[in-house]
This record gives structure tokens, sequence and C-alpha cells, in this order.
């Protein structure tokens, strides 16, 4: 499921997406759930958390310091800082996207809304399709007695 998620990125729409999902990736850990749980501070960490995943997606597509800063209207040097992992924000983005490249993170587990049990639901989809061929081998086995009945017949 990771490629999906461009890594590195090659154009707008590749950039929003890594954007996008180093965003909630990081916003749904749940270490990164306990710092922001003082309402004070949530928003200051949502944007620094925004800021930091937007210029490293634009890092990854390559384009250079000054251009990333121009268009997230920051400075520089924050985009600096949150690039080389300076600022607390900028160093759970990058765990994040570290995670996404070793495959440890996948886009579902990250879109899934804070609380959910990834692993609960995976095992329910694993079950319902365990079931699911278990029913088709029993169906078949139906048709085919119908079958031998009705030629019985």
């Amino acid at each position: 499921m990771a490629a999906q998620i461009p890594i590195r990125p090659e154009g707008r729409q590749d950039i929003h997406r890594l954007e996008t999902y180093l965003l909630i990736g990081t916003l749904l850990r749940k270490d990164v759930l306990e710092k922001i749980k003082d309402a004070e501070d949530r928003l200051t960490w949502i944007d620094s958390l925004a800021v930091a995943a937007g210029a490293l997606a634009r890092h990854k597509a390559g384009m250079p310091v000054s251009e990333i800063a121009e268009e997230l209207g920051r400075t520089e040097a924050t985009i600096r800082n949150h690039l080389n992992k300076k600022t607390e924000a900028g160093k759970l983005v990058w765990e994040t996207y570290e995670m996404l490249v070793k495959g440890e993170l996948d886009p579902l587990a990250a879109m899934v809304a804070a609380g959910e049990d990834v692993a609960k639901v995976r095992e329910e989809a694993e079950r319902l399709k365990q079931e699911n061929e278990e029913l088709r081998k029993k169906l078949e086995t139906v048709k085919e007695k119908l079958r031998e009945l009705l030629e019985s017949l």
C-alpha cells in the first residue's frame, strides 16, 4: 500500500499527497496525540506539523529551501530548522516519513480515525474473507447437489 504514497514526489499532486499523508500520519501517531492533548498548544502544534510536512514533501520533490519558504509563507530559517530536525515538528514528520519508507506505516493506518484499532479492523476483514470463501464452497456444494437431484427427477 505504501506505493500509493509518493516517496519522491514528481509533481504538485504527488507533493500534496505526500504532504497530506505526512501530516495525517504524524497527527494520528499515539505519541503525537499525547503531545497535542493540551488545547492551549494544539493549534501551534498542528500548524508546525503542517509546515514541517509541507516542507519535507517539497524537499523530497527537489525544491530549493527558498522556494519552499516562499510557497509556505515561512522564513528560510524556519524551513531549514524543520528539514534539519531542529524542531520537534520536524523530527516527528521525518520519523513518519522514515516509517513510510521502511513500510512500517501504511496509509490506511494513517487515515483511520484516531482511536480505531487498525489491527482489529484488519483481523475482522480477514475473518470475513475466510467466512466468505467458506460460504462460496458451501454454495457450490449445494448447487452441485441440486443439479444431481434435478437430473434424477
